[in-house]
C-alpha cells in the first residue's frame, strides 16, 4: 500500500486529510510536530507528501527545497497562498504540484494519483548503491544530501559503474557503452572524461570514489557500503 504523509501544523485538516487518503485506499500519517520535521517526514517512507507551506520553524518552501535534495518520492503543495509568484515559488524549489485550499477532496485524489503514477515510471529509470543513486534519464547524481547533473558523456560513465557495481568495468566495456564503439576512440578521451568526473565529485564532496585498477579499468567506491 502506497503512503502518502501530510505535514500540516492545523490538527483538524491534518486528520481531515489523513482520512480523505485513507478513503482513497492509501496509508496516510503525518508528524504531530514539527521539531526536525525533515528526519520525521524521511522516516516514515513516503510515495509522496503533501506540505503546507506556513509550518512552524522551517516553512513547506525550505523542508521542499531539503527533501528534493535526496527525495525520490514527488511533492505536492497543499497551502492558504494563492498567488503566481507562491506557485511560482513552489515550483522552482521543486515541488511536483502546487494546490490552493480550500481544495476539493477528488481533485487532490486525482492530482496524487497522476504524481504517484508519474513517479512509478521514472523510479524504473534509477540506479541505486548505497546512498548513491542516478536518474538515467537526466543524469542526476544523489549521494546523501548532495547533489550533481552530469553532462551525457559522464552520466554513461557513472550509469555503466553503477550497473556493475562492486564489478570492476573495463576500458573496452566504457569505450562500448560510451562511444558505441571501442574501435578508433583514442584513450585520452576516456581519461579526460573521467578526470572531469572524479573532480566533480571530489568538489560536490560526495563519498564516491572511482578507483583505476591497473590493467583492468575502473571500479566504483561508495562510502557508508
Amino acid at each position: 500500500m502506497q503512503r502518502i504523509v501530510i505535514v500540516e501544523d492545523d490538527i483538524y485538516l491534518r486528520e481531515e486529510l489523513i482520512h480523505t487518503f485513507q478513503k482513497a485506499g492509501y496509508d496516510a500519517a503525518g508528524p504531530a510536530s514539527f521539531e526536525n520535521v525533515e528526519e520525521k517526514v524521511t522516516a516514515l517512507c513516503p510515495d509522496l507528501a503533501v506540505l503546507d507551506v506556513n509550518l512552524p520553524g522551517k516553512s513547506g518552501y525550505e523542508l521542499c527545497k531539503s527533501l528534493k535534495i535526496k527525495a525520490s518520492f514527488p511533492i505536492l503543495i497543499l497551502t492558504a497562498r494563492d498567488t503566481l509568484s507562491d506557485e511560482l515559488t513552489a515550483l522552482g524549489l521543486g515541488a511536483d504540484d502546487f494546490l490552493t485550499k480550500p481544495c476539493h477532496p477528488r481533485r487532490l485524489i486525482a492530482r496524487a494519483e497522476r504524481l504517484l503514477q508519474t513517479y512509478d515510471k521514472g523510479l524504473r529509470a534509477m540506479l541505486r548503491v548505497g546512498q548513491l543513486s542516478l536518474d538515467t534519464d537526466t543524469y542526476k547524481l544523489v549521494c546523501a544530501d548532495r547533489f550533481l547533473i552530469l553532462v551525457e558523456t559522464e552520466g554513461k560513465i557513472m550509469k555503466l559503474l553503477i550497473e556493475r557495481y562492486p564489478d570492476i568495468v573495463s576500458k573496452s566495456d566504457l569505450f562500448s557503452a560510451v562511444w558505441g564503439t571501442e574501435e578508433f576512440v583514442d584513450e585520452n578521451i576516456l581519461q579526460v572524461n573521467m578526470s572531469r568526473l572524479r573532480k566533480n565529485l571530489s568538489e560536490t564532496g560526495m563519498e564516491v570514489v572511482i578507483r583505476n585498477i591497473r590493467g583492468k579499468g575502473y571500479v566504483l567506491e561508495v562510502g557508508g557500503i
